[in-house]
């Protein structure tokens, strides 16, 4: 197995090598120790030299002013059905759009046919209907009749046991003629 030296992971790490080259180490990454050590160290030598951010929560409400999520909270943990939507908005009277104002709106309830307790209803009344009808017992009665056969087939005996018997049958006839001459 070739390992890389740490000058070609401070060049990986730099972004000065070729995409080809690039492919073949971050594929020796997965299956060398040694080499992902090195390249920790070349990550680490070189985290000097990345910018620093002067102010997190400025960098932070400059990220989220761009951001316009829209995210579906629910009103209540017990009740689902009623979802308020929460949108960030930028503030346009600010000029560096750092400040977000939240709008809520609260969206209808589902109508009844599309709630739970409807569904259970719908089938509860399919069961008793099909009680009723006695759908349920004629499968009851077809599937008992599935299990035992209706006629009892007689057995059968092999052509092997029919051989046997004939020859047997013959070699008794053949005995009672001896018999019959002594």
């Amino acid at each position: 197995m070739k390992h890389y030296s740490y000058d070609e992971w401070m060049q990986y790490v730099k972004d000065e090598i070729k995409d080809t080259d690039r492919e073949q180490l971050e594929n020796h990454l997965y299956t060398c120790d040694q080499c992902l050590e090195d390249y920790l160290q070349a990550i680490t030598a070189n985290e000097t030299s990345l910018p620093v951010l002067s102010s997190e929560n400025s960098f932070t409400d400059q990220v989220m002013a761009k951001v316009v999520p829209a995210l579906v909270v629910p009103d209540t943990v017990n009740d689902l059905s009623t979802m308020e939507t929460v949108r960030l908005v930028p503030d346009t009277n600010n000029t560096n759009n750092t400040n977000n104002t939240i709008n809520t709106t609260s969206s209808r309830k589902k109508p009844f046919y599309q709630q739970a307790v409807f569904h259970y209803l719908l089938a509860a009344a399919a069961t008793i209907v099909l009680m009723f009808s006695g759908a349920f017992q004629s499968l009851a009665t077809y599937a008992s009749s599935l299990e035992t056969p209706q006629h009892v087939q007689e057995k059968k005996s092999s052509v092997t046991e029919g051989v046997i018997n004939k020859t047997f049958a013959w070699m008794d006839s053949l005995e009672k003629k001896e018999a019959d001459k002594k």
